[in-house]
Formats: structure tokens, C-alpha cells, sequence
């Protein structure tokens, strides 16, 4: 009987309230597909021999990355933007790649990927695409909106067909894809929603939060049980 995998999950940073924190759905996600959850914290010391410990690692949501890093401008929307967290996602990032870790990146955790391989972002969705699609309520609440998937994608395999419907939750996204990076998936207005890399071992990167509603969609849970068997 093989050991459970290990999963590390990047936390938001400790912002004004002085505490980590990570929504426990992505907790409870892991947990369903067998996995134990590890809780990678800002300000760890650089990944080194204690990622081998690790058996895959979730890139999670949250506030913005500095549009410093890919060239940006500042925003009035911009929120949350956190150095240390930055400086902390962008490195283990690099250092999971290295390995070939199986990575599932969600939402912030695919714009962090697209930003260290070259790729740039929209500061503010509605800026560009207009309101067509909401891809957050007000507020900053999750909305769901639908997806169409590249047929014979990885993606769609595991989703188990080509349409899908997100949970969203962000108001930015891909502009210039990031170096060896395909699109597998996009929002009824044409937004990047998911992108694969070329010749990595195991790697999903979605634009949505799977982990809102996996307990009730097989299709979004599938994310994370596959993310757990490659790591075993």
C-alpha cells in the first residue's frame, strides 16, 4: 500500500490581521483525494531540500501579483499586493519546476506561473473585455460562468468532456501567454481560462477556484484527485 502524497499549498501572506491563512476548501479538496495538505507560509526559508518532502504543490488564489514583475502598470483595482508572498510563490515556482513536481495552479497560482515564464497580465478584466462576462460578483464574491475546453487537451480529459462550468473569482487574466504555455480553455468573451506546458510531467493551471465547489462537482474534485495520484 503506497504512502498518502503530500501536498504543499502556498497561504495568503500575513497582511494586516498578523495571521496565514488559506480557505479550507482547498484543505478539504486534498483531504477527498487522498492527500495530505502541508501549508507553505511567506517567509519560509527558500525551497531547498525540504521540497523534496513534497509530493505536489498547489500554486492557491488570492491578492494580486506587483505589476512590476511583468511590466505592469498600477491600478486603482490592484489589492492585497504582498512582496514577501511574491518574493516566497515566484521562488518555489521556480524550484518545483526544476523537479518536475505535479502542480495544480489556481488562479493567482496560473498568473504567477504565466508571470515567471515570460507572459503578462490584464490589470483590470473589465478594462479590456468589457462586462460580458462577470469574472467576480461585486464585492469580490465568486460567480459562475461557462467554459469551453481545447478538445483532446489534458484539461478536458480530466474534466471529462469540453464545456465546464467555473466558479470565478478575479477581475485579472492572462494578456501575453508565457513562454512554452497553450491555452486549453476560455470564457464565453474569449479570456484565457486554463493553460498547459508543453512536456511537463503532470500540470494543470486554471483561472477558476475548482476548490469551491469540488465537493459537489466530480469534474472540479478531479483536479485534485489527479494532482494526488501523480504525486504517489
Amino acid at each position: 500500500m503506497s504512502r498518502a502524497s503530500l501536498i504543499g499549498l502556498s497561504t495568503y501572506g500575513r497582511g494586516d490581521n498578523k495571521r496565514y491563512s488559506l480557505p479550507a476548501e482547498y484543505v478539504s479538496a486534498v483531504r477527498r483525494a487522498g492527500g495530505v495538505p502541508v501549508l507553505l507560509t511567506p517567509g519560509m526559508p527558500p525551497p531547498g531540500d525540504w521540497l523534496e518532502r513534497l509530493d505536489g504543490l498547489i500554486l492557491s488564489g488570492g491578492g494580486d501579483i506587483d505589476p512590476a514583475r511583468y511590466g505592469g502598470a498600477p491600478h486603482e483595482a490592484l489589492y492585497a499586493i504582498d512582496a514577501q508572498r511574491d518574493g516566497f510563490e515566484f521562488a518555489l515556482l521556480a524550484a518545483a519546476l526544476a523537479r518536475c513536481m505535479p502542480l495544480l495552479a489556481i488562479c493567482r497560482g496560473l498568473q504567477v506561473l504565466n508571470v515567471h515564464l515570460g507572459g503578462t497580465l490584464h490589470e483590470h478584466l473589465p478594462d479590456v473585455y468589457g462586462e460580458q462576462v462577470a469574472h467576480r460578483a461585486p464585492l469580490r464574491e465568486p460567480t459562475p460562468h461557462a467554459l469551453r475546453i481545447a478538445p483532446g487537451s489534458r484539461l478536458a480529459a480530466l474534466l471529462g468532456g469540453e464545456e465546464a462550468v467555473a466558479s470565478s473569482w478575479h477581475h485579472q487574466g492572462i494578456d501575453a501567454l508565457g513562454r512554452g504555455l497553450t491555452p486549453v480553455a476560455w470564457a464565453p468573451d474569449g479570456l484565457i481560462e486554463a493553460v498547459e506546458l508543453a512536456d511537463y510531467p503532470w500540470l494543470a493551471a486554471v483561472q477558476w477556484h475548482p476548490e469551491l465547489t469540488a465537493d459537489k462537482d466530480p469534474a472540479q474534485q478531479a483536479l485534485f484527485d489527479a494532482l494526488v495520484a501523480a504525486g504517489q
